[in-house]
C-alpha cells in the first residue's frame, strides 16, 4: 500500500510537470495526496442522519476516516472547523457552458462553481468531438468533476434548432435512435441528454415533439450502453411518455399544468428522477434581468408555469418522487455557480425542507447520475466537500456562506487554496497548425489536420435545409460540395465549417502565414469566408462564385473584425494566436437555391 500511494504521488507530479501550467500547478495537484484532517466541524452527511459534531479525515483524495477523537497522520494538514458545517460537494446535473454565457471560458465557470461549492457538474452543451479535449483541459486545472452529455433530438425539434448533427444527432424513428446511441456512444459520452418535448410554453411556436415509441428504443439502446437518459420534458402528457419509456431524469419542469397520479405512478414504477431546473423559469430571473422589457402577457404566462412548476415538486416531492438538482445554467438570466444555491431556496420555496433541499442537491443527485463514490460525507466515500458558515439544513440561505470548498481531497476554493496557472487563463495555449487545412481526400470524413467537418445554417423553425458532402472532381480528386435550400428568413444561409483543432477546443497559431488559399466555384448572390476566433471574435471577407473553378487568396488584411454576439462588444481586433475555424458560407434571396464547393484549402 505504501508503495502504491508513493507511486501516485510521482504520477501526480510527473502529471503536473508534463501539462507545464507552471510552479502553481505543480504545488497545487502535489497537495492532491496531502492527508487533510478536518476538525470538530458539524456534519451533514447527506445519509438522511441529522447534523453531528466529527472530524473527518482525508488521504489519496477519499474519506478515510470520521470520529471524534482522529489524529491528524504525520504531514497532515489540519484544519479548525469548530463553529462550521461540513457538507457533501454539491451537484448540478443540468447547465450549458456555452459562448453565449458570460463568462464563457472554460475555466472562469469551473471556477464559478468551486466557489458555490458545487464539485459534479453535467454540461448538457458540448458537441461530441469535444469531449477529449475538453476532458484533457479540465484534467490540467482545478475543476468539479464535469459530466458530458450527447445530445439527440428529432427533426425541427428542440436543441435541434441550432448546430447540426454533430452537435445533436436527429432521430424520428426507433431504428434512427438505435443507430443515434451506438454513433454517440463512441464518444464515451457520461449519459444522453433527449429532447423530447416541443412546446415551447405557450410562449412561441412549439417545435417537434419525439413520439413515446422513438424515445423507447433510444432509452432501450442508450442502457445497454451503459448510459442514463435524460430528457427535456415540460409537459404532464409527455412526462408520462417519457416514464413510460423508462427514461431516468426529467431534466426539467413539468409545468403546463398539475401532475397527475398516473404520472406519478409511471415515475414510481419506472424509477425516475425530477430535475426541475426551477432557477432557469424564475420569472426574474437569478440575475434579476427577467422582467426588463418582457411583454405583459409572457410574464403572466411565465409567472403561470412558474406557478405549476413550484407546485409539481412538492407533490412528486411528496409521492417520493427523487427530486434531484439540476438549473439549465448558462442560459438567459441563469449564471454558473449562484444559480445553483438558488435552485436550493427555490426547492425549499416550493416546500421541501432545507435538508431535503440539500439531500437533492448532494446524495439524490449522485443516484440520479449513477456515481456512487460521492454525495455523501461516508468513509470510502470521494473527498468532495464544503465548508460552510451557519447551519444550512436550518436555514438554507446559509449555503452561500462558503469558506472552504475541496474535490478530491484537494483544495479549491478558500483561504488557501493554491490553484494551477491554468484556472486564471482564458484558453489553452495556442498551438502550431500545418499549412494544409483540407483537400477533402481522407476517406473518414475529416480534415487534413484530422478535425470534423461540420454544417451551419439558420436556425429555428424555418430554417435553411442543406446537404454538404464530398464530391469527385473531373480532373481527379475531390472537393467539398454544399447545396442549399435557403429558409424564409432575410438572414438565411448554408455553411461549412472546417475547425481548426479537434472540436474547436484548442486556439492555433497562424501568425507564420500570410492568409487563405483555396480553390473555390459556385452560384451564390453572398459568399463569404469567415474566420472565427475565441471569445467569439469574427473576421469576413467577401467571396465572388463564378462557375469555374479558380483559386483565391485571402490575406489576413483583409479580414474584417465583426462585432461579437453581444452587441455592445467592440469590433473584434485581429490576433492571429486564437484561432478556431474557418467558414465557407452561402447566402441569398429568402427561398432561394445556392450551391458552392471548395477544395486545397491551406494557409499560405
Amino acid at each position: 500500500m505504501h508503495n502504491e500511494k508513493r507511486r501516485a504521488r510521482l504520477l501526480a507530479l510527473a502529471t503536473a510537470l508534463l501539462l507545464g501550467s507552471g510552479q502553481a500547478t505543480v504545488v497545487a495537484m502535489a497537495s492532491e495526496t496531502q492527508a487533510l484532517l478536518i476538525r470538530d466541524a458539524m456534519v451533514f452527511d447527506g445519509t438522511g442522519r441529522a447534523a453531528y459534531p466529527a472530524s473527518v479525515l482525508v488521504e489519496d483524495g477519499r474519506i478515510a476516516a470520521i470520529g471524534d477523537a482522529l489524529q491528524a497522520p504525520k504531514g497532515a494538514r489540519t484544519v479548525n472547523a469548530r463553529g462550521q458545517a461540513l457538507l457533501p460537494g454539491l451537484f448540478d446535473l443540468h447547465t450549458h457552458w456555452t459562448p453565449n454565457a458570460v463568462p464563457s471560458e472554460l475555466p472562469q465557470v469551473a471556477n464559478l462553481y468551486m466557489a458555490a461549492g458545487v464539485t459534479t457538474v453535467s454540461d448538457f452543451h458540448e458537441p461530441p468531438e469535444a469531449y477529449a479535449p475538453r476532458r484533457q483541459w479540465l484534467s490540467s486545472i482545478a475543476a468539479p468533476d464535469v459530466k458530458f452529455a450527447a445530445r439527440m433530438s428529432t427533426p425541427l425539434g428542440h436543441g435541434a434548432d441550432w448546430g447540426d448533427e454533430n452537435t445533436t444527432r436527429w432521430v424520428n424513428s426507433p431504428e434512427s435512435a438505435r443507430a443515434g446511441v451506438r454513433a454517440v456512444a463512441a464518444y464515451k459520452p457520461d449519459f444522453i441528454k433527449a429532447f423530447t418535448d416541443g412546446w415551447r410554453y405557450s410562449n412561441a411556436a412549439d417545435n417537434s415533439s419525439m413520439d413515446e415509441e422513438t424515445l423507447a428504443a433510444l432509452v432501450d439502446e442508450a442502457h445497454k450502453n451503459g448510459l442514463k437518459v435524460f430528457t427535456h420534458t415540460v409537459m404532464v402528457k409527455r412526462g408520462k411518455s417519457a416514464a413510460r419509456a423508462g427514461v431516468d431524469v426529467i431534466a426539467h419542469s413539468v409545468q403546463d399544468g398539475p401532475v397527475d397520479q398516473e404520472l406519478i405512478e409511471l415515475m414510481r414504477t419506472h424509477g425516475t428522477a425530477y430535475a426541475p431546473s426551477l432557477a432557469v423559469y424564475l420569472p426574474e430571473r437569478v440575475d434579476g434581468s427577467g422582467r426588463t422589457g418582457a411583454k405583459p402577457d409572457v410574464l403572466r404566462q411565465r409567472e403561470q408555469n412558474f406557478a405549476n412548476a413550484l407546485h409539481n415538486v412538492k407533490t412528486l416531492h411528496d409521492a417520493g418522487i427523487p427530486v434531484v438538482v439540476g438549473t439549465d445554467a448558462g442560459m438567459t438570466g441563469t449564471p454558473h455557480g449562484v444559480s445553483t444555491l438558488r435552485e436550493l431556496e427555490l426547492l425549499v420555496d416550493a416546500g421541501l425542507t432545507p435538508a431535503e433541499a440539500l439531500l437533492a442537491g448532494t446524495a439524490r443527485s449522485a443516484r440520479a447520475l449513477g456515481v456512487a463514490d460521492r454525495g455523501t460525507i461516508e468513509v470510502g466515500k470521494r473527498a468532495d466537500l464544503l465548508l460552510v458558515k451557519g447551519q444550512p439544513w436550518q436555514r438554507i440561505s446559509d449555503i452561500r456562506n462558503t469558506e472552504q470548498v475541496y474535490v478530491a481531497g484537494r483544495q479549491v476554493h478558500g483561504k488557501g487554496a493554491v490553484l494551477p496557472a491554468g484556472n486564471r487563463a482564458l484558453a489553452l495555449p495556442a498551438q502550431p497548425v500545418a499549412a494544409l487545412i483540407d483537400d477533402f481526400e481522407r476517406a473518414d470524413g475529416r480534415t487534413a489536420l484530422d478535425t470534423l467537418r461540420v454544417d451551419e445554417a439558420d436556425g429555428g423553425n424555418d430554417r435553411t435545409v442543406q446537404v454538404t458532402e464530398v464530391v469527385a472532381r473531373e480532373t481527379g480528386g475531390n472537393a467539398l460540395a454544399t447545396q442549399a435550400k435557403l429558409s424564409s428568413k432575410d438572414s438565411a444561409f448554408a455553411a461549412a465549417i472546417l475547425p481548426l483543432s479537434r472540436g474547436s477546443v484548442a486556439p492555433v497559431d497562424v501568425r507564420a502565414y500570410q492568409g487563405v488559399r483555396f480553390e473555390l466555384r459556385g452560384s451564390a448572390p453572398e459568399l463569404r469566408l469567415e474566420v472565427r476566433a475565441l471569445g467569439n471574435r469574427r473576421f469576413i471577407a467577401p467571396l465572388q462564385a463564378q462557375s469555374q473553378w479558380r483559386t483565391v487568396e485571402v490575406p489576413f488584411s483583409a479580414l474584417q473584425g465583426q462585432p461579437p454576439y453581444r452587441a455592445t462588444a467592440p469590433i473584434a481586433q485581429w490576433k492571429g494566436d486564437d484561432l478556431q475555424q474557418l467558414v465557407f458560407s452561402a447566402g441569398g434571396a429568402p427561398g432561394s437555391k445556392v450551391w458552392f464547393e471548395i477544395d486545397n484549402v491551406t494557409f499560405y
